[in-house]
């Protein structure tokens, strides 16, 4: 079965909406991958300031392969574009990863 990262940033309130604009500006960017299955950026609603950016993956390979490849290119600064280093919206990040050993869909029909 697929393997599911997710990754935990911690965002301040006051730069939520920088994180967001960052990744809808980044969108598609890991869609065409190989082994990749699925992408969900999750807004915190009450209790806590740590987002979740959730990916599966058909193998961590895949996933390795991305990072090594895509995944870099899609968090390089601007500076190579000529632009300043932007300032990081999240102030930590932690990596999580999961087997995924059960699953249900909605019934169809």
């Amino acid at each position: 079965m697929s393997i599911v990262k997710i990754n935990v940033l911690t965002v301040p309130e006051e730069q939520r909406e920088t994180l967001e604009k960052r990744f809808a500006s980044r969108a598609g960017t890991v869609d065409s991958s190989d082994g990749f299955e699925w992408f969900e950026l999750l807004r915190p609603m009450e209790g806590t300031d740590s987002y979740l950016v959730y990916t599966r993956w058909r193998a961590e390979e895949d996933f390795q392969n991305w990072m090594s490849g895509r995944g870099q290119a899609a968090h390089r600064d601007n500076a190579a574009a000529g632009g300043e280093r932007p300032k990081p919206a999240a102030t930590d990040s932690t990596l999580w990863t999961f087997e995924v050993v059960q699953q249900a869909a909605p019934k169809q029909g």
